[in-house]
Formats: C-alpha cells, structure tokens, sequence
C-alpha cells in the first residue's frame, strides 16, 4: 500500500534557481508534513469514563494503516483519537480487499470499522458507484451518511443517501450528480438499481450493517437481488451483533473467504447497568413519573411495544410537564427526519420510541433507556438497552416488568447470559452520570498525589 503521509517528489532540473527553490519547497513540505496535526479544528477531549468494549485494544494508532492524510484530517476532526477493538480488528483487514464478518457490540465503533476503509479505497476521479452501504433503517441510513460526510470531508469524495419515504425523483436527479458512495435502505436502493439509475458496474465494496435484520423476513431477499447486480470481485463487508442462521447461509453463499472477526465474549455492553422494578399495569405512568423525578437524566430514551402505545404515553409524559419527543415508522418520514435530528441536537430530553430506534441509532448524550414495555425477544432488548452506554460510556436500563413479563424477564437473562437486578431505592449517579463519573475521577487523582 503507497503511503500517503509521505508524497514528497522533486523532478530533476538543471537550473540552479530552481534547484534553490525546490530544496527550499521541500522544506516548507517536511514543516507542513510536521504541523499538520497541530492546524486540525479538534472538538473538546470527551474524558466521560469509558468501559473495556472500547479501551481493550492493542494500542494502534489510526497513523498506522497509512491512511490518505485528507482521511486522517477528518478522523481527528471528528474527535477519533484512537482505533477501538472492532476498528483495529477490521480497518487493515477490510484495507486489504478481503471479504469481512464481523461480530461486535452495539456502540463500539462499527461505522468507524467500515467507513474509514470504504472512504480510503474510493477514488474521488472517479465519477461513477464505488461503495454501496445498506442498512436496514431510514434514520440510522441518514446517520451513517452524516459519518461518512464528516469523516471524507476533505477527500471531495460525493456521499448520497437514499430512503424510502423520500422522493424517488430527487434521488434520480441526485445520482446523475456522479456520486461515488450511497448508503441506503434495501428496497430504495433496488428500484433505483431496477430503474437503470443506480449503475452497479464499478461498485467494488458493499457493505451490510445489521445484518442480521437485513437478512429477516422484513426485507425478503432483497440483498440476493440487489448482490446480483454488483461485479464478480466486489468486497463484501458484513457486521452484525447477533449471527441467526441466514447470516451463516448468506455467507457461505456471497463471501470469498471471509476474515472472521467476533468480539462477542459478552452479548450486553459492559457499560449498561440493568435494573427491573415489578408494577401493575396500571401504575407504570406514576413509576415512570418517579424515575423522571429521581434520575439525573441527561437525555432518555422509552421503548414501547406498539405505536398507538408510543403516542398515548407521549401525551401523558408531556401532561406530567416534561419535555417529550415521539417516533415511530407510521409517521410521515420528513416529521421522523425532524424528530430524529433534533433530539440528537438534545432539544428535548425524552423520546418515546417503537423498535423503529433500536438499530444502530447512536445518541451520545443518552444515559437512561427504560422499557417502558418489556420485549417478548432477547435480540430486541439487546438492541434496545444498547442505545444507552455508547462507546464505552456508562449508562442504565431500566425494564417495568409487568405479571405477565415475568417469564420473558427469566428467558431473556438466560439467553444474553447477563444479570437484571432489582431496582434500588437510590441509584447510584456514578453508574450512568458523567459528572459523578469525573468528580470520583478527580478524587482519585488527588489521592494520588
């Protein structure tokens, strides 16, 4: 692989001027190769205590996989300092063409896995599909597209997003723009493809997040019609937390080979601290209304099992006098795409949500998920809680366990091989509040001293 970092060349000359002027540009260009770090627009230093899903690494450096500096500036301006396990483990793999399956967490870095190696193998000069992204949600497609165009913005590489809920017309004009990567949602992106907009000729990488819901009967085979269209040697990037049976059957059918990568020793985030509290059915608005009253929340997210449930327990948070934001898939998708944006903005401090936010959905902020409605699958609530204690950071789960709960509650235990317990008269702040996390921090330090 060419090293980017050090590009370097002077053409041979006879003149004694320009042999002047080129040692002197050769000096300017070592003291700019020295400085460039020091000029990048650095976001403040997140110090929130993280967790070993992404300190457990074996020390890389994002330098080390000779990435295009234009790439580098974005992965530091985004505020990446270092690779976390599932980058180290995928980054230099996916770098190197082959096919790649990957198991990792919700929450420790497997955009950053994928994205970093599809932005450095596309080629800007090139004006036609080179990377395809699917994911099986609008919002995390929209998500992963403000990654990508974060990470490349330098790299004048064009990023195009196209859901489902959109206008197909847009899209078509959007794509005669010359775009070199989409990501996109699988029926969108196949009408566009069936449609002869979408030119899959050149597209040497696809890759599939969550895969596993990707691969369900939600979206009936469409990957296999959608893989058909590709060329023979395309790269296939495949990253899923759980692995049912179609993912196995879907790799041995489409992957050459594939580096297998699995970083699932533990199925729940080691960040995510679990708690249940047994109510009856009708006394979970006034738990909820204690929890909203005890809990220093900094933002919250409140899963119920059905979308008329969603919105009745919407009214009723904001009747109590709290901030609350709803979402689920029967909204029309410009008032999703405003919800969405705006409490990752942290406008509001609470959202009721259906399994709709449970893929990928990345709010930082977020240290309190409560379900509000326990699920009847493990795979869901592995999904659901996963959406606080993002990258290594400290958050709680609380579950309202109804009668009727009770054996889900046991089952699901069993099968994430993980702990629920019984919801304490007082929560600790240091479990899920980043100020209490600094502050046993600073005393540390000091007893240092």
């Amino acid at each position: 692989m060419i090293n980017h970092l050090a590009n370097n060349h002077t053409m041979p000359t006879k003149s004694p001027m320009v042999k002047f002027k080129t040692a002197k540009n050769n000096v300017d260009n070592n003291q700019d190769d020295a400085d460039w770090k020091a000029k990048l627009k650095l976001p403040p230093p997140d110090n929130r205590v993280k967790t070993s899903d992404v300190t457990l690494t074996r020390g890389n450096e994002f330098e080390e996989y000779l990435l295009k500096r234009e790439l580098l500036m974005g992965i530091f301006e985004k505020g990446w300092e270092k690779p976390s396990p599932i980058q180290e483990a995928s980054i230099p793999v996916a770098l190197s063409g082959k096919d790649v399956i990957a198991r990792a967490k919700n929450g420790t870095g497997k955009t950053g896995a994928y994205s970093i190696p599809v932005l450095e193998q596309v080629d800007p000069d090139k004006d036609c599909i080179q990377a395809l992204i699917i994911v099986p949600t609008r919002e995390l497609a929209l998500q992963t597209s403000q990654i990508c165009i974060e990470l490349g913005k330098h790299l004048h590489v064009k990023v195009m997003v196209t859901t489902g809920g959109t206008n197909l017309k847009d899209d078509i004009l959007r794509i005669y723009q010359n775009v070199q990567i989409i990501i996109a949602t699988p029926g969108r992106i196949l009408d566009l493809v069936d449609k002869g907009v979408a030119k899959m000729d050149h597209c040497k990488i696809l890759v599939l997040d969550e895969a596993d819901k990707l691969l369900s009967q939600d979206f009936k085979g469409m990957l296999d019609m959608i893989i058909q269209k590709l060329p023979r040697g395309r790269q296939i990037l495949l990253y899923s937390a759980t692995f049912p049976l179609t993912v196995k059957m879907f790799m041995d059918k489409y992957l050459n080979n594939p580096y297998e990568i699995n970083l699932m020793e533990e199925l729940t985030l080691k960040g995510v601290t679990q708690y249940y509290a047994f109510v009856q059915e009708k006394q979970k608005v006034h738990c909820l209304n204690t929890l909203f009253s005890k809990l220093q929340i900094t933002q919250s997210i409140i899963f119920c099992n059905s979308t008329q449930r969603v919105e009745l327990l919407a009214k009723k948070i904001t009747e109590l006098g709290y901030c609350c934001y709803y979402i689920h898939a029967k909204m029309a998708q410009p008032h999703r795409n405003r919800v969405f944006h705006d409490f990752r903005s942290g406008l509001c401090r609470n959202l009721v949500c259906s399994d709709l936010f449970t893929r990928g959905i990345d709010v930082q902020a977020v240290n309190v998920v409560i379900n509000f409605d326990f699920p009847k699958m493990a795979e869901t609530y592995l999904h659901r809680i996963g959406r606080s204690g993002r990258f290594g950071h400290l958050g709680i789960a609380i579950n309202l366990i109804t009668y009727d709960d009770r054996m889900s509650l046991h089952r699901i235990e069993q099968e994430l091989g993980t702990e629920i317990k019984p919801i304490p008269k007082v929560i600790d702040p240091a479990l899920y509040v980043p100020s209490a996390q600094m502050n046993i921090i600073e005393e540390t330090n000091d007893d240092k001293k």
